[in-house]
């Protein structure tokens, strides 16, 4: 049985996609390999495997005791430059932060990306590229679905909308680097079609933009929804409300609210960005600006049958992407980890 220490403070912090995509791993793990795994969480015991999901300066620590850690792993949730946008911190601290959060990925044995587009990001900090893996996320099929026309209708009931209205859904951190600008201005420009955002401010006063948004979010226009952060359990429920998913952000590696829209047959709305061929080319629907995204959402608006190829879309990118698959890539990456490093300690 391969001893693996799962290493994360990423459930302190609500909100974020780390946190969500943590979850999804260790769960499958537990459920679907009890008997190939023994899994234990933020251990000083020793381990065949220890994988870092976040970057705390204790892990970083823990990482020179090597003889207890085993194969050292560090998941990539985001890179330096992802921070931009997301946090404001004065430039000497963004600096420092910048250099931390390659040091900590330098200090692994092999990294595990979720986005193959990132390999070469990495490579330029200075990190090995044979030591780079690319998995990708997933989320539950028991967590994310889709429901029944009759449940959406009672579902909207629930929630003050009509079974016509034109539903516009986002889902993330308020945060300049999601693109919340836009979807703001998406709702004043559109009054007839309705707008919600779920999610909120999981790092408080030290967002980027966090009392310019404050303001907005107490203040919004009247078709536009925050609903703040919502236990990810119920999420789901908000999926199944809306006819289109919108995420406007400049700058990504792999959201979790992709998969979960593509989990519950929604179509998905994207700006163009060239991290997204990588992983999902062709699942979307592209918008390279505000004008665009605008003038494709009234077209479903006013012919809904056009989200019927991105609906099929969704569906498709929910099989490539479902647990199943995933599972049998981090079964193999766990168990053939372990064989190189014995194959290597023997030569």
């Amino acid at each position: 049985m391969i001893r693996i220490n799962m290493f994360s403070s990423a459930e302190k912090v609500k909100g974020q996609g780390v946190a969500s995509a943590y979850r999804e791993l260790v769960n499958m793990l537990e459920n679907q390999f009890s008997d190939e795994f023994a899994i234990f969480y933020n251990s000083s015991q020793s381990a065949d495997i220890s994988h870092y999901h976040t970057i705390d300066p204790i892990f970083y620590l823990s990482t020179f005791f090597k003889k207890k850690r085993g194969v050292m792993v560090g998941y990539v949730h985001f890179l330096p430059e992802t921070l931009n946008g997301s946090i404001k911190l004065f430039k000497p601290i963004q600096a420092l932060v910048n250099w931390y959060v390659t040091s900590f990925y330098k200090r692994m044995d092999q990294l595990v990306v979720v986005n193959p587009s990132f390999i070469e990001d990495l490579v330029r900090c200075g990190l090995d590229r044979e030591k780079i893996s690319y998995i990708p996320n997933f989320v539950s099929s028991q967590t994310f679905y889709p429901l029944s026309i009759e449940q959406k209708h009672k579902l909207r009931a629930k929630h003050h909308f009509t079974p016509n209205d034109f539903i516009v859904l986002g889902i993330g951190q308020i945060q300049e680097r999601k693109g919340i600008d836009d979807f703001v201005k998406l709702a004043k420009e559109n009054p007839h079609l309705h707008f919600i955002w779920v999610g909120g401010f999981s790092f408080g006063k030290i967002t980027d933009g966090y009392d310019k948004y404050k303001k907005i979010v107490q203040n919004p226009p009247k078709n536009l929804t925050f609903t703040g952060i919502i236990d990810r359990q119920k999420i789901n429920e908000y999926y199944n409300l809306a006819d289109v998913f919108l995420l406007p952000s400049f700058n990504e590696l792999f959201p979790m609210s992709i998969l979960e829209s593509f989990n519950c047959h929604v179509p998905v709305m994207l700006r163009k960005l060239s991290l997204y061929d990588a992983v999902i080319k062709d699942k979307y629907i592209e918008a390279n600006d505000v004008a665009t995204m605008s003038k494709k959402l009234n077209d479903f608006y006013q012919q809904p049958s056009l989200l019927a190829p991105y609906i099929q879309k969704s569906q498709e990118a929910a099989h490539y992407y479902s647990q199943e698959h995933v599972a049998s890539l981090w079964y193999h990456y766990y168990t053939q980890l372990l064989s190189t490093q014995a194959l290597n300690t023997n030569e």
